[in-house]
């Protein structure tokens, strides 16, 4: 064999290597049951979950529980998922920024007991830029 054939074999091998290490670590998107059922099977693998703030007629997040001067790296809320099943979720690293201001969260955890832990939230907050097109757009018709 030549040399080249030797080293594409081996570029070959180690790209399978990859693509078959970075495919064990991916997690799929689930609602709270879907959940809640994979811990009860004993299942500890990380899921994703997308839901959204509860939040009172004021427009204040509800259950929503982090003081940093107790436990900077303790925060609590409540997300609703896509099948508006509510749920308690636990953060142990200090409340993301801009968290009030989200529209849609997106979480990455596993259930533990009744409580859903968050290894990673993801936040979807509303565009800067959608409030200046449409004002533009306003005072351009006017």
């Amino acid at each position: 064999m030549k040399k080249s054939h030797i080293i594409g074999i081996i570029i070959i091998a180690a790209a399978i290597m990859i693509i078959m290490s970075t495919a064990g670590d991916a997690s799929t998107y689930v609602d709270f049951g879907q959940a809640k059922e994979l811990a009860e099977d004993g299942s500890k693998s990380k899921v994703h979950v997308v839901g959204r703030l509860k939040k009172d007629a004021k427009g204040h997040i509800v259950g929503m529980q982090y003081d940093p001067l107790v436990d900077p790296n303790y925060f609590a809320f409540t997300l609703v998922d896509t099948n508006r099943v509510e749920q308690k979720v636990v953060y142990f690293n200090p409340k993301p920024q801009d968290f009030e201001r989200s529209e849609q969260v997106v979480i990455t955890g596993n259930m533990q007991n009744d409580v859903f832990v968050a290894d990673k939230i993801l936040l979807k907050c509303p565009s800067k830029y959608v409030e200046k097109e449409v004002q533009q757009k306003t005072t351009a018709g006017l």
